[in-house]
């Protein structure tokens, strides 16, 4: 879902799957959410005689296509049993994590490291290639060793091919997990520093219209501060 207002329409609305539920069924929520949402959704439904299990995913449009997402699930185990074969026809990793939230706590803990890592890779790529160095070989080279990261592989490419039309995901979808997180580092009364940079940049991000762009953009705010963009070698 693009955002919590729809996902809680979507369920606790009026004339929403919960409400039209019946006795027994298994409602899944595969959206990124707050652990308060996946609570009251989980509540609604016990109202209804239905049970709820937050089942966030991670693996972006083409692990989705392929079947091979990673998803976390919060809840009843015996719910979480019957739903296990449709999980594993869509999922390769597949676990049940614990009682209602956990799935969710899960998966804002993977968006957690999705986001600065991405910020990351946009301040390095970027580093290297003011610096003078080619940025296709900075990649290639930092790829191979410890500075590999799931998100530096996914977005450098993005980056040299400057192809930033968000199809595949968006900043301002990222942003609102971000917010999520802030959410729940506050909750448990904890420094969550790395997020608050990373929200204050991508907020900035969306502010200056680059919200329906592909995750990767996030480096055009940096390129503009540096006088620099990135670009393959001729």
């Amino acid at each position: 879902m693009p955002d919590i207002s729809t996902a809680e329409e979507l369920f606790l609305g009026q004339d929403g799957i919960i409400e039209n539920c019946n006795p027994g069924q298994v409602l899944v929520d595969h959206s990124t959410v707050g652990a308060r949402t996946s609570r009251a959704c989980a509540e609604a439904a016990a109202n209804k005689g239905a049970v709820f299990l937050d089942a966030p995913v991670s693996g972006g449009t083409e692990r989705a296509a392929d079947g091979t997402l990673t998803i976390m699930a919060g809840g009843s185990k015996a719910a979480y049993a019957l739903a296990l074969p449709a999980f594993e026809a869509m999922g390769t990793t597949v676990r049940h994590i614990g009682p209602t939230g956990t799935g969710t706590t899960v998966k804002l803990v993977n968006q957690h490291l999705v986001c600065i890592h991405m910020l990351a890779a946009a301040e390095a790529m970027l580093l290297g290639a003011k610096s003078g160095a080619d940025p296709e070989l900075v990649f290639e080279v930092v790829n191979s060793g410890w500075g590999q990261s799931f998100m530096l592989g996914r977005n450098a490419p993005v980056m040299l091919d400057r192809d930033f039309d968000g199809v595949r995901t968006q900043i301002k979808v990222f942003l609102k997990d971000l917010g999520l997180i802030q959410e729940l580092a506050r909750s448990l009364d904890m420094p969550a520093p790395g997020v608050d940079l990373a929200y204050r940049i991508f907020n900035q991000a969306v502010d200056h219209g680059l919200g329906d762009m592909d995750a990767a953009a996030i480096v055009l705010p940096l390129e503009e501060q540096a006088g620099h963009r990135i670009q393959r070698k001729a």
